[in-house]
C-alpha cells in the first residue's frame, strides 16, 4: 500500500485548532507495533527465553549464539546434566518466532530504504547521476555498477578481437612474402631444369640423328624386363629396380635386419656363456650365469623396443615378430650347451677310435714288412 493515511482531530473545545499527522508509509505503522511496548507477549517471552533483550534489535549472529548456547544445556542427546526435553521444545519454538519476527522486520527495512532511494534519486538533481562510471546505465547505483562492468568486459573483449584480428593479418602478409619468395626460388628452379632437359633432349635427338644408337644390343626388338611379371607397373618397376640397384632398401627391412643379427648376437652370447660353465652348475658359475642373464634381459628390452618399431611400418601383417622372453632365450642356451656337450663328446669318442684304427693298421704293415726284410738278409749273407 502506497496511499497516505489521514488523520484529522479536531477539537472545537481546546484552542479551536486542528492537528494533522501524517504517516507516509505503512510500514512505519506497522514498526510501530512491532516494537516496544506493542510487542506481543508471545514474542516477548520468546526473547525473554533466549536470554535477549525484547527491544527487536539484536542481530541474527547474536540471536543464532544465544540459541546454540541453550542448545548444549538442554538438547536431549547433548549429555549435560541440564538436558530437558520439554525445555528445549520451548527454545527451539522461541528461537523461530524470533527469527520470524526479525525477517519481517528486515524486510520493512528494506522496503523504507528502497524508497527513501527512490526519493532521493528523484530529488537529486539530474546532472549528478552521470558524474560516475562515465555516463553509463540506468538506475540505482548498484545496477549502474553491474551495467559498467559488464561494458568494461565488452570492450575489453573487443580490444582482444581487434589486437588477434591485427596479429593475424601481419602474420598472414608475412607469410604471404615468404610464399611469394618461395615461388620466384621455384620458379627459377623449374626454368634451369627445364632448360637442362631441353639441351639433353637436343643432345639424344642429334644422337639419335647421327646414328648413334643404332649398333644397341636388342634394338627394334620389344622389352624382357617384366616377363615375369606382366601385371606389373612398368613405371613402379623401373623405380625399384633403380633403387636397389644404389643400394637402397626400406626401412622395415633394414630393422628386420637389425632384429635378426642383435638376436643371433645374443643367443651366441648366452650359449658361449653355458658352455663355459658346467653341468651341473657350481654356486660360483651360478652367480655368473645370473649376472650373464641380467645383462642379456637388459637386451632383450631394447630388442622388443625395435621389434615394436618393425610391426609398425612392416607392409604385412604376416610378416610381424612376436617378442623375445628370457625364459626362452635362456632354455634354448641350455639346450644348445648339451648339444654341444654331446657333439664335442661323441667327436672325441670318433677321433680316438680313428687314432686307434690307425696305429691297427700301422701295426700291420709292420709286421707284414718283417718277412720281407729277412728273406732280403739271409740272401745278402749266403
Amino acid at each position: 500500500m502506497t496511499c497516505t493515511v489521514h488523520l484529522l482531530l479536531s477539537l472545537s473545545s481546546l484552542h479551536h485548532g486542528r492537528l494533522l499527522l501524517v504517516l507516509s508509509r505503512p510500514a512505519l505503522l506497522v514498526r510501530w507495533f512491532s516494537f516496544g511496548p506493542h510487542m506481543s507477549r508471545s514474542l516477548q517471552e520468546s526473547y525473554r527465553l533466549l536470554q535477549l533483550p525484547d527491544d527487536g534489535l539484536s542481530s541474527p549472529a547474536r540471536v543464532k549464539e544465544a540459541y546454540l548456547r541453550l542448545a548444549k544445556l538442554y538438547h536431549p542427546d547433548s549429555g549435560a546434566v541440564t538436558a530437558d526435553a520439554a525445555l528445549f521444545a520451548r527454545v527451539e519454538e522461541a528461537y523461530r518466532a524470533v527469527l520470524a519476527h526479525q525477517s519481517r522486520v528486515q524486510q520493512l527495512d528494506g522496503g523504507k530504504e528502497a524508497d527513501d532511494e527512490e526519493k532521493s534519486r528523484g530529488t537529486a538533481l539530474q546532472h549528478r547521476q552521470y558524474l560516475s562510471y562515465e555516463g553509463v546505465g540506468s538506475g540505482t547505483p548498484s545496477q549502474r555498477e553491474r551495467q559498467y562492468r559488464q561494458v568494461r568486459v565488452d570492450r575489453a573483449s573487443e580490444q582482444v578481437l581487434n589486437y588477434r584480428q591485427r596479429e593475424h593479418e601481419r602474420a598472414a602478409a608475412a607469410e604471404g612474402a615468404l610464399v611469394e619468395r618461395d615461388m620466384r626460388q621455384r620458379s627459377r628452379k623449374i626454368k634451369i631444369t627445364q632448360a637442362v632437359e631441353r639441351l639433353v633432349e637436343d643432345l639424344i635427338q642429334e644422337s639419335m640423328a647421327r646414328g648413334d644408337f643404332r649398333n644397341l644390343s636388342g634394338a627394334g626388338k620389344p622389352l624382357i624386363k617384366f616377363q615375369h611379371n606382366p601385371y606389373a607397373d612398368p613405371m613402379t618397376h623401373n623405380l625399384n629396380r633403380i633403387l636397389i640397384d644404389n643400394g637402397y632398401q626400406p626401412p622395415w627391412v633394414v630393422t628386420q635386419r637389425d632384429i635378426r643379427e642383435a638376436a643371433a648376437r645374443i643367443r651366441t652370447r648366452l650359449l658361449e656363456g653355458r658352455a663355459r660353465l658346467g653341468d651341473p652348475m657350481s654356486p660360483a658359475e651360478r652367480s655368473q650365469w645370473e649376472q650373464l642373464c641380467a645383462s642379456v634381459e637388459e637386451e632383450l628390452l631394447k630388442l622388443n623396443k625395435m621389434v615394436d618399431n618393425y610391426n609398425l611400418i612392416v607392409p604385412m601383417l604376416s610378416m610381424q615378430m612376436v617378442h623375445f622372453s628370457l625364459s626362452r632365450e635362456v632354455e634354448r642356451a641350455v639346450k644348445g650347451a648339451r648339444q654341444r656337450r654331446l657333439d664335442q663328446q661323441r667327436e672325441r669318442e670318433e677321433e680316438r677310435a680313428r687314432r686307434k684304427e690307425e696305429r691297427k693298421r700301422a701295426n700291420a704293415q709292420t709286421r707284414s714288412s718283417r718277412p720281407g726284410l729277412v728273406s732280403w738278409v739271409q740272401r745278402l749273407i749266403g
